[in-house]
């Protein structure tokens, strides 16, 4: 049966994917990045409140993918922190300048990761070429890749993903950017063993009293008066849809 893992930026967000069934979660901070290291304290709260696997984004910035020794450096502590909550696996993606899998610093993070399941991220979509990228993460041992198929969503990157599913089987491939439940059967179809959704939305702060003239935000259009959160229905839907087709 197809995995389905949900991305969460808190807490709250990850007990509400385990409530309507997803079977892992990828955990973050910052969903206007796309997804950096959460704070020590979300991590432990996590820890104690959600039973399924969680795996924590190792992310020190948004941006790309190749890093400074200081930010490297503080990722191979992020890791060891992680690891020694207790967390089964994690995820992370290092690129070098030339826009391939930085394979000296990838052996150091499996290093540090001592065993935990390595997903590594869509840093995979900014690669210069995924079939030898593949084979590198195959080798380091990484336990599975995020994808969208080197497109801007997984439905249009179908291709890719389906052929590099062909490839070996190992990592696992896993379908992940614009997965929702109006296009979850594409994947299922199409033999996809675990799929990536937000299965999120934007709801209004529960703020009364706003300060409309002032801005936290780098970004003038920047709505700091919304949060974004998983849906439990839509987590629910999805879970149904898998189970049913597996029937």
């Amino acid at each position: 049966m197809a995995l389905l893992e949900i991305c969460c930026y808190s807490m709250e967000c990850a007990v509400t994917a385990q409530q309507n069934g997803a079977d892992r979660v990828e955990l973050c901070a910052a969903p206007k990045e796309g997804g950096l290291t959460p704070s020590y304290g979300m991590l432990k709260s996590v820890r104690e409140a959600v039973t399924i696997p969680v795996h924590p984004i190792i992310r020190p910035r948004g941006g790309d993918f190749c890093y400074s020794a200081g930010e490297f450096d503080a990722m191979l502590e992020d890791v060891t922190s992680v690891r020694e909550l207790g967390f089964p696996g994690l995820v992370i993606g290092l690129l070098d300048e030339e826009g391939n899998v930085d394979m000296p610093r990838m052996r150091q993070i499996m290093a540090a990761a001592k065993g935990m399941a390595v997903t590594f991220h869509r840093a995979f979509d900014m690669c210069k070429d995924p079939i030898q990228a593949f084979e590198n993460l195959a080798e380091l041992g990484v336990a599975r890749i995020l994808t969208s198929g080197q497109q801007s969503s997984a439905e249009k990157g179908l291709q890719l993903i389906m052929e590099l599913k062909a490839h070996s089987g190992v990592p696992i491939i896993m379908a992940g950017a614009g997965v929702r439940a109006s296009n979850l059967e594409t994947f299922l179809n199409a033999g996809v063993e675990e799929l990536h959704s937000s299965a999120g939305n934007w709801t209004p702060s529960p703020m009364r009293y706003r300060n409309t003239g002032l801005s936290m935000s780098t970004d003038a259009e920047a709505d700091e008066y919304s949060r974004y959160g998983v849906d439990g229905e839509s987590v629910a839907v999805m879970k149904s849809m898998i189970e049913q087709f597996h029937v």
